[in-house]
């Protein structure tokens, strides 16, 4: 019974080790979890002059992600979301989506979720 209840804490502990270690990458802003977070696992981002002067992307999480990614395929009427971004220059949210023709579109949407605008 000694030996059952030590492994359990022992998992235990671990468990929460490894809880602490994905929290830590995730604010930290470690590109691989944002990627995977945004479902681009194994892709990398690559910025133009522009993107030089804006700081790194941030990718948008939770309800807001989800809501914003509706909002953008609504919008759109087909597709899948390939990225994401909070803070974008033309508006709160940007949500990238590519079509099944393998067109990509960002879709802007302001604080509210509301469609600002969109460009191929």
């Amino acid at each position: 019974m000694m030996k059952t209840k030590k492994r359990w804490m022992i998992t235990a502990v671990l468990a929460v080790l490894l809880l602490g270690a994905v929290a830590v990458g995730v604010f930290n802003g470690s590109p691989a979890l944002a990627q995977s977070a945004n479902g681009d696992a194994g892709e990398v981002e690559t910025h133009d002059a522009d993107d030089a002067n804006e700081g790194p992307d941030v990718p948008i999480t939770g309800a807001a992600l989800e809501q914003a990614s509706a909002a953008a395929l609504n919008y759109i009427g087909e597709g899948r979301v390939t990225e994401t971004e909070v803070g974008d220059e033309e508006g709160y949210y940007e949500v990238e989506i590519t079509k099944e023709n393998g067109r990509q579109v960002d879709v802007h949407l302001d604080e509210n979720f509301n469609i600002l605008g969109h460009e191929d």
